[in-house]
């Protein structure tokens, strides 16, 4: 079965959990937000009196109610069985301190009679023939182990009633699992526990542990691990969540956003909180780098998988942390995630793991290295923080000079690079867009030469004179004026009056915004500008009011994508057009998700996100936007 929607999503500094709408884990990432995901499936059930297996993410008799914990990542699911009148409520949540996931569950018998209640987990690893995965149970759960990891799952007190480490898929079902074996060579394997009677009105419950070990060299060793785990106070490690967490979202209201009068104003507020609580999430706390989003695909079946860093991507998100005064990891994603990423020639791929490393890449993308030099000093507008240009100077030129050579290669067509994609990553060619991320990243090393000033050779150690500043600041003016010529004439059709997107399909795209925002080539009153918004309007928008990406968008049958309509309130409220913006704007509000995570596109019939839910440059853009309607003074 595909599991493509994460609703929910939860998880600490080194672990990050996904979740469906049922309380299925889908997704178990440890000790990055990427490269390893554990879980092929870990489902849970119950057998009440003589019953076969209820499991608690599908069953024909269950009705499901999610939620989070107020301003937390601490995520509740209550499943009612109304056969049996059996409430379960289940609540996930990843420790502060510890490497931990704990799912606490509650059983409330709201029937009239007595009800006979075991509780089983069967679980499968991903495996393959290099790292091999077997089971082995102890006395409280079982450990799931390869050659370079183990996942122990187990209670915090009760001892296991029954389990199964080989053949559990041909038992499970009747709920009856039995193996005289202890340890075995099974990817999947299977526990219960004995919850007991719980006569009507009555509740009991048993709380469940899942630690991931990387680190101990001996089983002997994890299970001391699992027996101090043991003796943990889960209630306050319940307590600690709660509060880190809204401790959290208080410290980082950059916005100032005031307590909402209308439910309008909720759901800008809902959706605002979760992408607070969200961005840690996606961050690696050791190098700052920053995943897409939570991974949906890793068989490859819909795309090219999404929990990697992709600098242009990542830039996006750093303006929106920035503005939530998450300064500090977004200069560790600069100073420290861009720095180790950094080609010797200047450039950036495509993407990377979050520890640095490269990921699987199709080609480059110009526009990933002209964005990381934009976002440098777009930084430095929200810190003033001179020292932080003066750490980052050497890897910005760097990157001018890798962006200076593709332009002369460009403008004089000497064809000694290799094309680029878009930023949609599916044309090879010369795009406007790109274009003109590389002119705002011209202009933006033009303003770091001028704030660091006469000085910046006493930091460099007289590495650079101010004769070749000057010939590198000249160089930059000239290709500003020769990118924005070249997109003049080459880039507008005549016939249609409007923008095209490259110099080979000419289709109308969302992107040709960028020209206007974020990289100020032209105004947004520009006659070819209002042109081209026009024909945006009659190309790209649909009957839902939410914007495809570009003309014939075939990519899952062309959907709106979020980061579209949130371009296009940006660009309206460049303009001035209030009403224009709202319009835009409230498509993103209407077609969140069941708790405020925002996907990259959204079902035209039904106006749910159906593809890539929780995506960092939705929420970004989202931030960005709220930042510039209040500096409007747009409600």
């Amino acid at each position: 079965m595909e599991k493509y929607l994460n609703e929910a999503i939860i998880g600490n500094k080194n672990m990050l959990v996904t979740f469906s709408a049922k309380g299925e884990m889908l997704r178990l990432s440890y000790p990055n937000r990427d490269n390893r995901q554990y879980l092929k499936y870990f489902h849970t059930g119950v057998k009440i009196n003589d019953s076969n297996i209820i499991y608690l993410h599908d069953d024909i008799n269950n009705v499901y109610k999610q939620y989070y914990d107020t301003n937390t990542n601490i995520l509740n699911t209550e499943i009612t069985n109304t056969y049996f009148n059996l409430k379960i409520l289940q609540i996930d949540y990843a420790s502060i301190k510890e490497d931990i996931l704990i799912k606490k569950y509650i059983f409330i018998n709201d029937s009239n009679i007595e009800l006979d209640i075991n509780f089983l987990i069967h679980s499968e690893l991903l495996s393959d023939q290099n790292n091999f995965v077997s089971g082995m149970k102890i006395d409280t759960g079982m450990i799931q182990y390869a050659h370079d990891f183990s996942v122990s799952t187990f209670a915090k007190e009760t001892k296991l009633l029954s389990h199964q480490i080989n053949g559990s898929n041909n038992t499970i079902h009747s709920a009856q699992i039995y193996d005289k074996d202890y340890i075995g060579m099974s990817k999947d394997s299977s526990i219960s526990y004995n919850i007991g009677k719980i006569k009507p009105k009555e509740k009991k419950e048993i709380d469940i542990c899942i630690f991931i070990d990387e680190t101990k060299n001996t089983i002997q060793a994890v299970e001391n691990e699992i027996e101090r785990i043991r003796k943990l106070d889960f209630n306050k490690e319940y307590n600690n969540v709660k509060a880190y967490w809204r401790k959290y979202v208080k410290e980082h209201n950059g916005l100032e956003i005031k307590e909402p009068e209308n439910s309008y104003e909720e759901k800008i507020q809902e959706i605002y909180t979760r992408s607070i609580l969200l961005f840690p999430l996606l961050t690696n706390q050791n190098t700052g780098g920053i995943i897409a989003a939570p991974e949906v695909d890793e068989e490859l079946t819909q795309c090219g998988r999404y929990a990697y860093c992709w600098p242009r991507d990542a830039v996006f998100i750093a303006r929106a942390l920035d503005i939530l005064k998450m300064n500090k990891e977004t200069e560790k994603f600069y100073s420290n995630f861009c720095k180790m990423t950094q080609s010797k020639n200047g450039m950036w791929e495509q993407r990377f793991y979050t520890d640095g490393k490269l990921a699987p890449c199709w080609g480059y993308q110009i526009d990933e290295t002209a964005s990381v030099v934009y976002g440098v000093y777009t930084h430095y507008e929200y810190t003033k923080n001179e020292q932080f240009l003066k750490d980052n100077l050497q890897m910005c030129e760097k990157a001018i000079k890798f962006l200076k050579k593709y332009i002369r290669d460009i403008i004089d067509k000497t064809e000694i690079y290799h094309v680029s994609y878009d930023l949609w990553e599916m044309y090879e060619g010369v795009h406007l867009y790109s274009l003109a991320s590389i002119f705002a990243a011209f202009e933006s090393m033009k303003k770091i030469y001028n704030i660091l000033g006469k000085n910046i050779s006493d930091f460099e150690n007289n590495r650079l004179k101010d004769e070749k500043i000057n010939k590198s600041i000249n160089e930059m003016i000239k290709m500003q004026v020769e990118i924005k010529t070249f997109i003049e004439d080459n880039f507008y059709d005549d016939n249609r009056k409007t923008f095209v997107r490259n110099l080979e399909d000419k289709k109308i795209d969302i992107s040709l915004i960028g020209a206007v925002v974020p990289f100020n080539i032209f105004s947004p009153k520009e006659k070819k500008i209002v042109n081209t918004v026009e024909n945006i309007n009659l190309t790209l928008r649909t009957y839902t009011g939410g914007y495809q990406r570009f003309e014939n968008d075939h990519y899952r049958n062309g959907a709106p994508w979020t980061i579209s309509n949130l371009w296009m309130t940006l660009y309206y409220l460049e303009c001035g057009e209030k009403k224009k913006a709202k319009e835009t704007f409230d498509f993103v509000l209407k077609t969140a998700g069941k708790h405020s995570f925002l996907g990259e596109q959204i079902d035209n019939n039904t106006l749910k996100p159906n593809w890539v839910i929780g995506l960092g440059w939705a929420h970004a853009m989202f931030i960005i936007v709220l930042e510039k309607m209040l500096v409007l003074g747009h409600n």
